[in-house]
Formats: structure tokens, C-alpha cells, sequence
């Protein structure tokens, strides 16, 4: 999932930067850059994103600077590996997503409520992955944020220092250039941050965003042509029925693992854990 993510952001950033020569072949008066602010990030001002509300998905993955993308693409590779160690990667794809739009509707609320914003709204618009990549990284740090990385120049540093770090970076600088990203990389951090209080309870947050992906999954596969089928009972159909019910039953003490640890399963659960090992 960490690279199916990394895939993603990366493709989109190449496929705008092809779409620059097509504009340039069709002497176009506008650029790829025009077009993928118009049509994928998110605006501030609430009657264009009523129109657009895609934008709101869209935008936590589009780049158009190469720094951009670089930076985020290292922090989220390198602490999405952290995260995926304690956390897996079912909820590093869905803190990603729920982090993104927490960030993105902080940003329109700052600036459709505050005066200063005011002359800016109409015109403002949110892209880049930053708020994703904040929610994964105050996730992970939350949860063990005594867990040391090495960093050049700086030696080894524990996730806790280098999450306030960001958030206090960001806070202090809403007031300069760029305040919608600063405001939306605090709106991914208080969603990363909550989330990882509420796992440590027992609660997802974001269970949502797996509960709406398979529900859409649900509908397009429903809406397939489904032709008649025969069906030929056999010893290898049962058997294939038997290893997807027994993989099935070690995804779900995997799942068991990831939140309370190994100790919290019971002899049984072992038992076929550790037989399923052994395959």
C-alpha cells in the first residue's frame, strides 16, 4: 500500500508534466499547470467546490513542483514505513486519505471565516500531499513517540520531537507565504494525533474510509454483466474453498495482532498461526 501510494502521486505528477507537451503541440493558450489546478485542486471558495467536490480527493494527490513532490514522497516512504510496521498498511492508505480531508476543510474554513483571507478566497486553491503525510506522521509519532530514527547532521531523534517540530513550523507560519498549505498540514496532524489516541482505545476513526471504498467497490462490481456460470464440484474446489477460509481467519489474527499485540490471542489463534507458518 505505501507503494501503490508513492506509485500514485508520482504518476499523476508525470502525467501533468506529459500533458505539458500536448498543450505546447496544440499552441494552446493555456498550460498543464492551468488545467490541473482548475480541475484537481481544491478551491477555498465554497461555490466552486460545490461544482468541483472531486477536488476535495484530488488534490491531496497532485504535485506541479519538483521539490514538492520529492519532499513529501521522502517523508511519507520513510515514516510509512514506520507506520506499517506498528499500525499495517490497511490504515496507512485509509489515515492517509481521512488526513488529507481533514486538511483540506480546516483550509476552507480558515478561509472562508477569517477576514484576513478574504481577498485571497476567491482565487486560493489546495494541492499536494503535505496534510497526508502530517496525519501518518503525528499518527505514528503519537503512538510511539519514543521511537528513535537516525537524521543526517542530527543523529538519532525520537518521532515525538520531529512531529512538534512540523506542527510548531507550521503553526507559526499560517501568518506568511503560503498559509492554506501550513493550515491544511494542521488539519492532517490533529487528524493523525486523534487517531492515534482513539486506536490506543480500541476506536479507528477511519474506519470509514474502508467502509466507503469497499461499498464503491460493491456497486461497480454490481453494476458488471454477470453471464451464466457453471459450476464443477471437485476435490481441488473444496480445497481452495478451505485455504481462502483458513487465510481469511489468519488476516483477521494479523488484524488481532496489530491492534492489541500477541499476547492478546488465544491458544486457538495460535495454534493456527502458527500452523499457517508452516505452509
Amino acid at each position: 500500500m505505501l507503494i501503490k501510494l508513492l506509485y500514485v502521486n508520482i504518476a499523476v505528477f508525470l502525467a501533468i508534466k506529459l500533458l505539458y507537451l500536448v498543450f505546447w503541440l496544440m499552441a494552446s493558450t493555456g498550460t498543464s499547470d492551468q488545467f490541473a489546478l482548475n480541475w484537481f485542486a481544491v478551491p477555498a471558495e465554497l461555490s466552486s467546490l460545490i461544482k468541483k467536490p472531486w477536488t476535495l480527493f484530488s488534490y491531496m494527490f497532485l504535485h506541479l513542483d519538483f521539490w514538492h513532490i520529492l519532499g513529501n514522497m521522502l517523508w511519507l516512504y520513510f515514516l510509512g514505513q514506520i507506520f506499517v510496521e506498528f499500525l499495517g498498511e490497511r490504515k496507512l492508505w485509509t489515515v492517509y486519505i481521512a488526513g488529507g480531508l481533514a486538511g483540506a476543510v480546516l483550509y476552507i474554513i480558515f478561509y472562508n471565516v477569517f477576514p484576513v483571507f478574504q481577498t485571497a478566497l476567491p482565487l486560493s486553491k489546495a494541492l499536494g500531499a503535505s496534510a497526508s503525510v502530517m496525519a501518518i506522521i503525528v499518527g505514528i509519532a503519537t503512538h510511539v513517540p519514543n521511537f528513535g530514527i537516525r537524521l543526517l547532521f542530527l543523529g538519532n531523534v525520537k518521532l515525538k520531537y520531529i512531529a512538534l517540530f512540523w506542527f510548531l513550523f507550521d503553526l507559526l507560519s499560517i501568518s506568511n507565504s503560503n498559509s492554506g498549505g501550513h493550515i491544511a498540514h494542521l488539519g492532517g496532524a490533529a487528524l493523525g494525533f486523534l487517531f492515534a489516541r482513539q486506536w490506543q482505545k480500541g476506536k479507528d476513526i477511519t474506519l470509514w474510509v474502508e467502509q466507503s471504498w469497499n461499498f464503491i467497490k460493491g456497486l461497480v462490481g454490481s453494476s458488471k454483466p454477470k453471464g451464466k456460470m457453471k459450476v464443477k464440484y471437485s476435490r481441488k474446489n473444496s480445497e481452495a474453498v478451505s485455504n481462502q477460509d483458513q487465510q481469511r481467519k489468519v488476516d483477521e489474527i494479523l488484524d488481532k495482532i496489530s491492534k492489541s499485540g500477541y499476547d492478546s490471542l488465544s491458544k486457538v489463534e495460535k495454534d493456527i498461526l502458527f500452523k499457517a507458518s508452516k505452509k
